[in-house]
């Protein structure tokens, strides 16, 4: 099967902002369909990609009906993993609305946006912090943090950079109403 997006999990999460796949250990993800994530599998790795030879759910015929995406959705309505999985529903809704590519790009978008916050601002503890910012808030809301925090933060050490960008990113959230923390399951 030829994979055209490796950093697309099958069920409708972006691998882009996953804080796997922003770490340069051997523990890195290089994506749900990478040859090391398929070779592992999970159900909807196992299902879509390894049995029917579709890269996602929705590809399914009975995507709709399917009763473990549904489980999984809803699951992803209040609970995240080691992933956030607040935006699942609007990212298949975007795809379904502008398509797969429109997507895409966007995602790639965000992940620079990522990248530069992990370089410039991650004191170390940060990663998933940045990931789930990355995730939830607008683009331009993450643009705008990040030329705040390098004007704010200029001349000074990572730690308090780290805190100057917490502190942007904490007050758009709480004026927006985002949740910048992974929603445990108890």
């Amino acid at each position: 099967m030829d994979i055209k997006y490796r950093e697309l999990g099958v069920c409708g999460l972006s691998c882009r902002l996953c804080p796997r796949y922003h770490t340069d250990a051997e523990s890195r993800c290089g994506g749900c369909k990478s040859e090391q994530r398929v070779a592992v599998g999970c159900p909807f790795i196992t299902c879509a990609v390894k049995k029917q030879a579709i890269e996602f759910c929705w590809d399914c015929h009975d995507g709709q009906t399917c009763e473990k995406w549904a489980k999984h959705r809803g699951f992803g309505r209040q609970y995240d993993t080691f992933k956030c999985y607040q935006k699942l529903e609007d990212n298949i809704s975007a795809i379904a609305q502008s398509g797969i590519d429109s997507f895409e790009e966007q995602q790639k978008v965000r992940e620079q946006i990522l990248t530069e916050m992990l370089a410039e601002f991650n004191e170390g503890r940060s990663k998933s912090y940045y990931c789930i910012a990355a995730t939830v808030m607008a683009i331009e809301e993450l643009r705008e943090a990040l030329d705040q925090a390098r004007k704010e933060s200029e001349g000074l050490g990572i730690k308090d950079k780290s805190r100057v960008m917490h502190s942007i990113l904490d007050n758009i959230a709480s004026k927006r109403s985002y949740y910048l923390k992974l929603r445990k399951w108890k």
